[in-house]
């Protein structure tokens, strides 16, 4: 039978809602269940008496039956947004105390007949007595629970999830339930995390545009394909990746869209892919993307310490004769000295390394690739040569605390002089960014990234690059990891293996029902006794020991 919805009104209820609705042969109602973008409808075998509901605005009046019914055989009728044509229906979903909502759907059918025959009396069986009693009728709530029971529970996983924005307590690892690969994804069992600086952003909440907590963290991961979506043609199961998705990428599995995965060339670890991938990707963008690096040039990176500043140092001298000055902290000179390194001159990260620079180079230098924002864009722009390019590719000056300190990111901003093109033009220098997450996500330039990271993937075969991890740590203490990182401690890429085993932590003394500290319990008299006799017998011994050791030393002389 075909019914035509001409006005309807949903009420909210845990799984059942009113809706009004008339037919060829008179006005009825069904169940249904509603939410933001569907309406389950189910119809019911048999309708009770009708009662006439008051008239409301948006309704049909007395005359519209109105039943609340259970929804336990529902079935999905899809419904447009906009209306088709004359009978459509105006839904008005009600919650306490909140606005009204419209929306438009068309008319539906019912492929269920609302006339079914009686259901056959209940055999009665014989009890011990000699009487005869009737079984229990299931009931449907007894039917949903006998379903549950019968559903196994879903597989889960270990995660990085951030519940809130804010320091490192926010940050914990829960179960999750494993994802379920869909069309055009590859399914990624993680062997391999990378740690960014941009990571530090999205826990604090700087980031534009954040998820809404809790979500998984991460943006680099490496593992083994584990399941192939429909659709996809270039990967396999088994298929050694690395992808860079939009957050979730630090947990055991992981379901990333097949054009943000990238197959690891033959010999490469997961383990050297997070430290490569990231890095070097940037990297190589800067340099020979945007900067133009050619021979004779020289540049200055700041963190030259970090993943991507040693990426960019090993890049340059890919090139012949290219002057890198780098900018870091004092203490890690003497370790990236001793570790191979690229870097012509290192500076002192808080000096005035801009006069350093000009008694090296007095005109300036080419290139600068900044990550820190603030005053060093104005130090960085002062240094360029005619024809020189300023890149900022980051803004950790913003991070100062362990939480969002909105005074850092205005004095950051304030900071940074607004420079106007017709002053660009009288001193034929250029401006220019790099933002790879709005490369990826929002500008959609998945090919363009794609060749970039085949180029740094063909440079490691030739091993031109090699990557340096600083270390690896578990999920568990990527609370440390991520502490170790803001402190500007590491050298390298900062690495979680989902595999290891988290650090033991120290034992805490146990505390009493005040909570304070117990303290070690009072000795007995017997045991200061037994202390005291032990003393005296050790005394005429050490006596005895150095008067022999003076007549010694009396008969030698």
């Amino acid at each position: 039978m075909e019914w035509s919805v001409i006005d309807s009104e949903l009420y909210e209820t845990r799984r059942s809602c009113v809706v009004h609705y008339r037919g060829g042969e008179g006005v009825g109602a069904v169940a249904a269940t509603c939410s933001a973008s569907e309406l389950r409808v189910a119809p019911t075998a048999r309708l009770p008496a009708p009662r006439a509901a008051p008239r409301r605005s948006g309704t049909l009046g007395p005359r519209c039956a109105r039943f609340a019914l259970p929804s336990t055989h529902s079935f999905r009728d899809a419904l447009s947004r906009r209306p088709a044509s004359a009978s459509f229906v105006r839904a008005h979903s009600y919650r306490v105390r909140s606005s009204l909502r419209t929306t438009y759907f068309t008319s539906f059918k019912m492929t269920e007949s609302t006339d079914t025959p009686a259901a056959a009396a209940p055999e009665k069986t014989p009890t011990e007595n000699g009487s005869t009693e009737t079984p229990a009728e299931e009931t449907p709530e007894k039917a949903t629970e006998e379903k549950e029971k019968e559903v196994p529970p879903p597989k889960e996983m270990r995660a990085v999830v951030l519940t809130g924005f804010g320091g490192l307590k926010t940050v914990k690892i829960l179960k999750k339930p494993e994802p379920a690969v869909a069309e055009g994804e590859v399914l990624i069992r993680v062997k391999a995390c990378g740690l960014n600086f941009q990571d530090l952003i999205v826990r604090q909440g700087a980031i534009d545009s954040p998820p809404k907590t809790p979500f998984i963290l991460g943006f680099e991961c490496a593992g083994e394909v584990e399941q192939v979506g429909e659709g996809v043609t270039n990967f396999k199961v088994g298929d050694q990746v690395v992808a860079l998705p939009e957050y979730r990428a630090w947990a055991e599995l992981v379901a990333v869209p097949a054009q943000l995965v990238y197959a690891l060339p033959a010999g490469m670890s997961a383990l050297d892919a997070v430290a490569i991938t990231t890095n070097y990707l940037v990297a190589y963008l800067l340099l020979f993307e945007m900067a133009n690096l050619t021979p004779g040039k020289s540049l200055l990176v700041h963190s030259a310490g970090g993943g991507v500043g040693q990426a960019v140092a090993q890049l340059a001298k890919t090139v012949d004769n290219v002057t890198v000055f780098g900018v870091c902290s004092k203490t890690k000179h003497e370790a990236l000295k001793a570790n191979n390194n690229n870097i012509d001159h290192l500076l002192e990260r808080g000096s005035d390394y801009t006069s350093e620079v000009r008694k090296i180079c007095p005109d300036g230098v080419d290139i600068v690739l900044d990550c820190l924002c603030g005053e060093e864009c104005n130090r960085g722009y002062s240094l360029l040569k005619p024809m020189g390019r300023y890149i900022l590719y980051g803004s950790s000056n913003i991070v100062t605390g362990e939480t969002k300190s909105f005074f850092s990111a205005a004095r950051a901003w304030w900071q940074v002089d607004k420079v106007s093109p017709i002053k660009l033009f009288d001193e034929n220098k250029s401006l220019a960014g790099l933002n790879l997450r709005h490369l990826l996500f929002q500008n959609g330039r998945t090919d363009y990234v794609r060749r970039a990271v085949d180029a740094v993937f063909s440079l490691w075969g030739q091993g031109k690059v090699k990557p340096l991890v600083d270390s690896t740590w578990a999920l568990e203490d990527v609370a440390e990891a991520m502490q170790k990182m803001h402190d500007r401690k590491n050298i390298g890429k900062l690495v979680l293996d989902p595999s290891l085993e988290p650090k033991p932590k120290p034992a805490t003394p146990a505390k009493g029902k005040s909570g304070k500290e117990k303290k070690p319990a009072k000795e007995s008299s017997e045991e200061k006794k037994e202390k005291e006799t032990k003393e005296e017998e050790k005394k005429p011994a050490e006596n005895g020991e150095k008067n022999e050791s003076k007549e010694k030393e009396k008969e030698s002389s």
